[in-house]
This record gives C-alpha cells, sequence and structure tokens, in this order.
C-alpha cells in the first residue's frame, strides 16, 4: 500500500492520524457543503470583499507535524527513554520517571521514543495508563535479529499497554549489509503495517554505510537520524562508527536530503550531543540549527527533569519564531 493511503487502525480515529485538533471529515464535509449551498444560492452581484490576510501560525515545540508520506502526525518534540542505552532514565525509579512522563504530557509533549533495548516500557505502560491513546505518539524499536521478532511487537503491545504503537523501527543498524541480516524483522514490520498493528516502520542508523542505504527502501516510513551542528556522536564512515566532529555532518545531511525526497519522515536524535553538552551554548548552537534546518518532522531528547524539558521547550519555540520567513 503507498504511503499515505492508510486507513485508520485499532481505535485510532482520522483525527490522530490527520491532525489531533482538527474537524474529522464528515464535519468537514458539512460544513464546506453547507457554505457551497449558500454561495449557489445566493450567489452575489458584485465580487465580495477580499478577507484580510491571514497572520502566520505561530510554530511551537508541541506542534503535530506530517511525518513523512507515513500518513501519521507526530508532535515536534519527543521525550526520549535512552540516554546512555535508558540508564539515566531508569535511574530515576519508577515513580519519578511516571511523573516525568506526565509532566511532560501536560507541557503538550505527546510524542514517547523508546525501545526494547532500553528497559522501560512497562514504565511508559503505567505512566500513560488513562490517557487518551490518540493523543500520543509512541514510537519502539527492535533490537538485533531475534527468531520470532512478532512476539517482540506482541510483547511490546502489552508492556506498553497499548492495541497499537504508531512506529517501531529496525533498531542500530551499522553494517553495510543491515538490510539482509535483518530481513526477518523488516517482514514482520511489513505484516504489521497490514494488519495496523503498527502505524509506521523504519529503522534508526548509528553509521553512514548504513545510513547510505535507507532512501532506496521502500518500505522504509521513518528514519532517525543523528544529527547536530557540532557532529558529536554523528554517523561516520565504517560499519563500526567512531569519534565523529562537524565534518561528518554534510554527510549526514546529504543523506537526509535524500529520504526527504523519497518522502520519508526524518526524525533528530543526538541533539544535544547524547546529553554531552553541558554548556548552555552548546544546546542553544544544536537546537536553533536543527530546528531552522528544515530537515526535521520531529526530534526526540533524552530528559531526566522537568527543568530540562522546559528549557528545551524555550529554546525550540525561540528557534523557531527567529526561523527566516518560507
Amino acid at each position: 500500500m503507498a504511503r499515505g493511503s492508510r486507513p485508520p487502525w485499532g481505535g485510532v480515529t482520522e483525527r490522530h492520524i490527520m491532525n489531533p485538533t482538527c474537524l474529522d471529515r464528515r464535519q468537514f464535509l458539512r460544513t464546506t457543503t453547507a457554505a457551497g449551498g449558500l454561495a449557489v444560492l445566493g450567489a452575489p452581484l458584485a465580487a465580495p470583499a477580499r478577507a484580510p490576510a491571514e497572520k502566520p501560525t505561530k510554530q511551537t515545540a508541541t506542534d503535530w507535524l506530517p511525518l513523512g508520506d507515513s500518513g501519521l502526525k507526530i508532535c515536534r518534540l519527543g521525550m526520549g527513554t535512552g540516554s546512555r542505552g535508558g540508564s539515566v532514565q531508569r535511574k530515576l525509579g519508577k515513580e519519578t520517571f511516571i511523573k516525568l512522563l506526565r509532566y511532560a504530557y501536560d507541557q503538550g509533549v505527546r510524542y514517547i521514543d523508546t525501545a526494547d533495548s532500553y528497559k522501560i516500557q512497562p514504565w511508559i505502560g503505567a505512566g500513560i495508563k488513562g490517557l487518551p491513546r490518540e493523543k500520543i505518539y509512541i514510537q519502539s524499536k527492535i533490537w538485533g535479529a531475534p527468531d520470532d521478532p512478532k512476539a517482540h511487537l506482541d510483547r511490546f503491545r502489552k508492556e506498553l499497554g497499548v492495541d497499537y504503537i504508531d512506529s517501531v523501527l529496525v533498531h542500530c543498524a551499522r553494517k553495510k549489509d543491515w538490510l539482509e541480516g535483518r530481513k526477518k524483522v523488516i517482514d514482520v514490520l511489513r505484516e504489521a503495517k497490514a494488519k495496523k498493528v503498527i502505524g509506521a516502520a523504519g529503522v534508526s542508523c548509528h553509521t553512514l554505510a548504513a545510513l547510505e542505504q535507507v532512501a532506496d527502501q521502500d518500505w522504509v516510513d521513518v528514519a532517525l537520524v543523528r544529527i547536530n551542528p557540532q557532529g558529536v556522536t554523528m554517523d561516520t564512515p565504517g560499519e563500526k562508527g567512531g569519534r565523529s566532529n562537524a565534518s561528518h555532518v554534510p554527510a549526514v545531511v546529504k543523506q537526509i536530503k535524500r529520504m526527504r525526497e523519497k518522502r520519508i519522515g526524518i526524525i533528530g536524535m543526538k541533539l544535544i550531543g547524547n546529553g554531552t553538552f553541558t554548556k548552555a551554548d552548546d544546546r542553544e548552537k544544536a537546537i536553533r540549527y536543527t530546528m531552522q534546518s528544515g530537515l526535521l518532522s520531529a526530534a526526540t531528547i533524552g530528559f531526566k527533569s522537568p527543568a530540562e524539558i522546559d528549557e528545551a521547550m524555550k529554546r525550540i519555540n525561540a528557534a523557531l519564531a527567529a526561523a527566516p520567513a518560507g
């Protein structure tokens, strides 16, 4: 099925897929039909007055944006749960983590990024219990090449307490031939999407060799890509990765642009250098670059306190407000 043509699944409304705040399709058709009837019945003798120009809509960290041609929308800012493999979030303890997740939700941060390897999905399930499912975007990932990927997906849904997961990715592709090594996982993701168990499939890459393969894959709806202008923890040549720097940024950006041309949804990660940007100036530079680059649909940042959420939202909002027009 072509991107953007998926119907709703398992309790997901069209409002969630296309715009959480807009009229549903039936309301829209009733409204536009009524308006069209009035125009015909009361056709004006003279040209109508021109409506005043609308003010540009203010962009914020909590906007819901189209995710490529996936047919889904995603909150611009996501709460990451995998800082240093998830250890940072796990050290908070279950109760504090759930409070943090709820704080993010109350601020409008409605995208939660997780993975099996972070060992935190059950806490997320407890944290979102009772919240409107259609107001949350959940992304998870399958590590390695398990013998039964379908069983993993079923367990993910049970741990998260949900009937469907918005997007599931092949996690941490490194080798140039990763497509062959993860074939079983890819096949299960295709099947799960067809059965509406997941909304979109994709991959997160950790080397340039792996990233270079993504744009040519018709099954990929979503790519999770490491990006910051300082080039810290970026994809580098070779299958083992290695220490990166600003010289590696152009090659990553080139691949992002290729993927965007194929209408793949791009989510940024490692915006603040995997938590290494302890200086405010570095965080400001990174967030301003990524938010004004026009490369991303969304971005995930690993948080460990409400203050970090507040700061990220403030910096993102300021960067968007200062972005050049057009």
